[in-house]
């Protein structure tokens, strides 16, 4: 198995992943703000038929102009309607979203900073952290469109997706700019695909796709390559229906 595992993230994890993968959009900036904020919001549209990903992740940023950093901290997301951004996700939410971006980098210089001001251990700590802002900043509101309002028990895909690319550093695909965490700390983005894939090549066997589902399997990547084992995600996508996640 981990022989089958190593030579499919041989074939996916490459350069040319990148041209058909959301994560070509946080890698088209350099300041660590614009990365940060770029990564944890098209990771959050990134459900669907990824033609559709790659062009709502396009016109998304497209409001922002040259950084969404400045288009945050200036208030820019104010101005926001009721457009749809993507599928459920509209332009209301994506307010909601940056608002919080605003209250984090308000207080810290990065978001990277705000984590570890607040200490964060995990991915989980991750997403209520970042919920919990949003909350201040939305008069205590919340939004399921956003992010799971009770995130402990959550498989937080797109959150464990955002965080592979701001983690992990091989210098291939993913940018690597986070020192928080290494990538030994990891946890797989399980989506209904990479969960089913695990399910039918017997690494998973939680029949829900939750916390204990995302850690049973990492757990499980881990023995193959206990220092990365979330490089396997690559793996799991480009086993059967891979390209259509």
């Amino acid at each position: 198995m981990k022989s089958f595992l190593d030579q499919k993230v041989l074939r996916y994890n490459t350069a040319e992943f990148i041209l058909t993968d959301p994560v070509q959009f946080p890698r088209r900036y350099t300041r660590k703000q614009d990365i940060e904020i770029v990564s944890f919001l098209v990771s959050h549209i990134s459900w669907g038929k990824r033609t559709m990903i790659l062009r709502d992740a396009e016109r998304m940023l497209a409001k922002f102009g040259q950084s969404p950093y400045e288009y945050v901290m200036n208030d820019g997301y104010k101005n926001l309607g009721s457009d749809n951004i993507h599928r459920t996700f509209f332009e209301h939410d994506l307010k909601y979203f940056l608002g919080g971006f605003k209250n984090i980098l308000s207080k810290h210089d990065t978001v990277e900073d705000f984590l570890k001001a607040e200490n964060a251990k995990s991915a989980w700590d991750v997403a209520s952290l970042l919920l919990s802002e949003m909350l201040s900043a939305n008069n205590g509101l919340t939004n399921k469109y956003c992010l799971p309002t009770s995130p402990e028990n959550s498989a937080i895909k797109r959150i464990n997706m955002a965080l592979r690319w701001l983690v992990r550093d091989d210098g291939i695909v993913d940018i690597g700019i986070w020192k928080i965490f290494t990538p030994a700390e990891l946890f797989i983005p399980l989506d209904v695909h990479v969960a089913n894939v695990s399910r039918d090549l017997g690494l998973l066997t939680r029949k829900s796709n939750d916390r204990k589902a995302v850690e049973e399997l990492t757990c499980k990547l881990r023995q193959f390559c206990p220092h990365d084992p979330v490089k396997y995600d690559f793996a799991l996508f480009g086993t059967g229906i891979g390209n259509d996640k």
